[in-house]
């Protein structure tokens, strides 16, 4: 299960991101190419950021799909669960993948910095 690594890698960018400071939420972006099963991440989430951070750390996820765009024709094809590389319009398989590799932090919530 990638997710625990994967969980482990977010939590000290989330970590150097915070500055020490409670993390409240984070949003981040996952392509439909990575292979992330969402519950697993939370699940390894859940587990990885008691640990490593202060605060509650709610993870947020946004799904992006994968799409690819002929070489020959230049649709644009939505993938769906079996991920079949081949236009959707003419069906050729010269085509590049524009979305659904993501793996990137959004946002990071954190509480204010306290002045001394």
């Amino acid at each position: 299960m990638h997710e625990v690594a994967l969980s482990q890698q977010l939590a000290r960018v989330v970590a150097r991101g915070a500055a020490g400071r409670e993390v409240l939420s984070v949003q981040v972006e996952v392509g439909h190419l990575r292979q992330v099963v969402p519950e697993a991440l939370r699940f390894a989430w859940s587990a990885v950021r008691k640990n490593t951070l202060q605060g509650p750390a709610e993870l947020h996820i946004t799904e992006i799909p994968a799409v690819i765009v002929c070489q020959e024709c230049h649709a644009q094809t939505q993938l769906g669960e079996y991920l079949d590389f081949r236009c959707g319009q003419c069906s050729s398989r010269e085509v590049e993948t524009i979305s659904g590799e993501e793996f990137r932090v959004v946002s990071i919530d954190v509480t204010p910095e306290r002045n001394h």
